[in-house]
């Protein structure tokens, strides 16, 4: 293992540049699109598109600014250190544990999909077994090495690239020939006949906010390979570029085809469009092979989850002087931070308990508290951001776009999407929950400043 010059341990760089590339995708492509998508179309019938178009802007604009500060110091363990460096240590200490819970909430989200994808085909399994089981699974994979979570992956990504690509190929045949469906005909048509483009109204295409939002989270997962990787300065610029023409084709390409083939009412809001689209279609073969698709995208994020968390977690106990953080923030004799990645997996398997008690209700509790966490986590690297600029007016070879325009535009859309989740009973109760969640941490960091300041004060007097 080798050391930095401190004696900090550091962290292997064994991910290449196609693992980030598709770490990347990984982080874009999900259970919100997959399964949260229904409710969204739901939600706000075709406008969804704009709303996806729109937030997609946003996370790009989220990602250029998050690229700045990696290419500024490429050492950084991750993102939470240039938040500590330009926000306050406090700031940092606060962000890190909120995006700790954001991963932990999302990796809840990916083992409840998990579990009812199963259950498309064995529905007399507990919802709660098949998450155990990938959970199982995917922490040995990450245990082993951060060159096998990169490679696995990089093949997790592919087959959802694949069959992405290879919906649209059908979905633009089907529209094609007019494919007829149990409601009519695959049509353009279908998009704008039942009520316009916005049949809810605007009301309506703002409340589908929180899902679009909670589709994109993990995209600023690049900001966590930084120090894994072995040509950052050119792959992490490369990742974040080519975000705009994977929105277009995976989350408004997709969605676009399976509106045009199924009128967007006739959609369920608690299935996968992927699956039953196809299944109602009559096409049992597509919906198996969308469902084995579903499926990998969630133990693709479900993966990416426990990467973060053990990362994350080991950031965060590097430089404590406790003996838990002590013994936690020790790496494996494979440079990986394997004991932060067992604890962080102990708190994601609480979905299995949530899915034996609450099966009906896990997933869009956990969704909307991953969403809210997610809203503070950018809103404070945009910040950072910043301030990272007033101190470095030259920035670096790869600047934000329109800055600092573009900064107070994200900060805009980040708390219109926090107000517009108090009008939902169900989103009050997690943004209330993360609101108390970020005040009592911010709370517990002074406490301890307060008292560590009291103890070097005794010191001194003795």
């Amino acid at each position: 293992m080798q050391a930095k010059k401190d004696d900090k341990p550091e962290l292997a760089r064994h991910l290449k540049s196609r693992h980030v590339q598709l770490i990347a995708i990984g982080g874009t492509i999900g259970t919100g699109l997959f399964l949260g998508s229904g409710q969204s179309i739901h939600t706000a019938g075709p406008s969804i598109l704009l709303a996806y178009l729109i937030t997609g802007g946003i996370c790009f604009l989220i990602m250029r600014a998050l690229g700045e500060l990696l290419m500024s110091d490429v050492n950084s363990h991750t993102f939470i250190d240039f938040i500590s460096q330009y926000m306050g240590k406090d700031a940092g200490w606060v962000t890190g544990w909120t995006y700790w819970i954001c991963w932990v909430a999302v990796a809840m989200a990916e083992v409840t999909a998990i579990g009812l994808y199963i259950r498309f085909w064995l529905p007399g399994v507990p919802q709660w077994l098949p998450g155990l089981i990938a959970l199982a699974v995917l922490l040995l994979m990450n245990l082993v090495s951060v060159g096998l979570f990169g490679e696995a992956e990089f093949w997790f990504a592919l087959i959802k690239i694949v069959a992405i690509i290879g919906l649209i190929a059908l979905g633009v045949f089907m529209l094609f020939v007019h494919y007829k469906t149990p409601v009519g005909y695959a049509s353009l048509s279908n998009l704008v006949n039942d009520g316009g483009f916005f049949p809810k109204g605007m009301s309506g295409f703002l409340m589908s906010l929180q899902m679009v939002v909670f589709s994109f989270v993990g995209i600023e997962m690049v900001g966590l390979t930084a120090s894994e990787t072995k040509d950052p300065h050119k792959v992490i610029p490369e990742a974040i570029n080519e975000i705009p023409m994977r929105i277009l084709l995976f989350y408004i390409g997709a969605l676009f085809v399976i509106m045009c083939i199924y009128p967007w009412r006739d959609v369920s809001p608690v299935n996968s469009p992927f699956v039953e689209v196809f299944r109602n279609v009559g096409i049992p073969a597509a919906a198996d092979i969308i469902n084995f698709v579903v499926l990998t995208a969630a133990a693709s994020a479900c993966n990416s989850s426990i990467f973060s968390t053990g990362r994350l977690l080991f950031s965060l106990t590097l430089t404590g002087k406790s003996k838990s953080a002590c013994w936690t923030a020790k790496l494996s004799r494979r440079q990986v931070p394997a004991r932060a990645i067992m604890i962080s997996t102990g708190a994601i398997a609480v979905a299995v308990i949530l899915n034996l008690f609450l099966p009906e209700s896990v997933f869009a509790l956990v969704s909307s508290v991953a969403t809210i966490s997610f809203l503070f986590v950018w809103g404070m690297i945009v910040l950072a951001h910043l301030r990272y600029k007033k101190q470095h007016p030259r920035g670096t070879d790869f600047p934000m776009p329109f800055y600092p325009y573009s900064n107070y535009l994200i900060l805009a859309f980040l708390g219109l999407t926090a107000v517009i989740m108090i009008f939902d009973r169900a989103m009050l109760s997690a943004l209330i929950f993360a609101v108390i969640w970020i005040a009592t941490l911010f709370t517990l960091r002074r406490l301890h400043a307060d008292h560590k300041a009291h103890e070097d004060k005794t010191k001194d007097g003795i």
